[in-house]
């Protein structure tokens, strides 16, 4: 019996021993969760353009009693491959009664674009839409195309004007589209052309103005001459508003006209940057610059403003001219650059 009993607390004694000696684990801690990274934003890739601005001007129109300048002007925004990404179009067509002989030379003009459902073609042409409606409809068929495909477009005769062929097209501008294409193969190899670079969208803007102030009126003695003339602006504009770059051109077509109020002939030899050293501002003028070159200068100094910066150019008189009070810009431009100034500001401000 003593002999089991004693079995029995070795037994116990040994469980007991057993049960001290035992480590209880710890129940193992989830891993912590690794946060996801945030995906890396890459910075946007500036891409580059060419700017590109061109005039097409015709004074056909004139006749009895009436001058007439028709300036149609385009200005584009070409990729690395010379296509289309934005096109802008305006008309100056100035008209002038010459009954007699006399002219108006305080008349105020506007484009065909800012005239927009004042300029009639629905009300009293039956047009589809509005001259300014069937311009940008002809302005996004043509992105995407060089400047070349745009002036083999495919033309047929319609009332005496030249269309389009293209169904496409015709569903939004039935118009005579001849002036177009002219003035947007000028301006996509445009000489005076310039490149800018963004990473963001961009707006691109084009205006005309146009005066008549050197008119004079014919007399028994001599003819009068209509002088309609027109300063051409193009703007790209960034998202802050900045002038990416700019452009800037001029006609002075001259229309002699008799004391009936005939024409007697009417001159136009190209606009001032096509004429470059024709012009002759060095030769006539001895200016320290042609006029094409001070035009360049100036279109490159207003890049980075807004257009009320550039509206606020301060200007000094000089010679009957204003001419900036800017030492930099006076190195390079030294003419008049008020009619710059303002088309080139309200082009940036026409950007869309």
């Amino acid at each position: 019996m003593k002999k089991i009993v004693s079995l029995m607390l070795l037994a116990c004694m040994i469980f007991t021993l057993a049960a001290c000696g035992a480590k209880t684990e710890a129940p193992a801690e989830a891993p912590a969760e690794t946060p996801a990274e945030a995906p890396v934003e890459e910075a946007p890739v500036a891409v580059e353009y060419t700017l590109g601005m061109g005039v097409e001007l015709s004074t056909d129109s004139s006749k009895e009693n009436n001058a007439q300048v028709d300036a149609t002007v385009a200005v584009v925004a070409l990729d690395a491959e010379g296509k289309i990404v934005a096109c802008r179009l305006d008309c100056a067509q100035s008209k002038m009664d010459i009954t007699g002989g006399a002219v108006d030379a305080a008349k105020a003009f506007q484009t065909k674009m800012e005239l927009g459902d004042a300029y009639g073609m629905v009300a009293y042409g039956a047009a589809i839409a509005e001259w300014d409606a069937q311009a940008k409809a002809f302005e996004e068929y043509v992105v995407g195309m060089t400047g070349t495909e745009v002036a083999a477009l495919e033309l047929q005769e319609h009332n005496g004007h030249q269309i389009s062929v293209d169904d496409a097209l015709l569903a939004g501008c039935t118009m005579d589209i001849t002036d177009f294409m002219a003035a947007i193969e000028k301006a996509c190899n445009d000489a005076w052309a310039v490149k800018f670079s963004t990473a963001d969208a961009f707006t691109l803007g084009v205006a005309a103005m146009t005066e008549a102030t050197d008119s004079v009126a014919a007399t028994a003695e001599a003819n009068g001459s209509v002088n309609m003339y027109s300063y051409f602006g193009a703007a790209a504009v960034g998202a802050d508003g900045k002038v990416l770059a700019a452009l800037n051109d001029a006609s002075q077509p001259k229309i002699a006209i008799d004391v009936n109020g005939g024409i007697v002939e009417a001159v136009f030899n190209g606009t001032k940057r096509e004429l470059g050293e024709n012009y002759n501002m060095v030769k006539f003028g001895a200016a320290i610059a042609e006029w094409d070159a001070q035009s360049a200068a100036f279109s490159a100094y207003v890049t980075g403003m807004t257009a009320a910066e550039i509206t606020a150019l301060e200007t000094q008189e000089h010679n009957g001219h204003q001419i900036t009070v800017d030492e930099t810009l006076l190195a390079s431009c030294t003419m008049d650059i008020t009619s710059m100034r303002d088309v080139i500001a309200q082009a940036a401000n026409y950007a869309r």
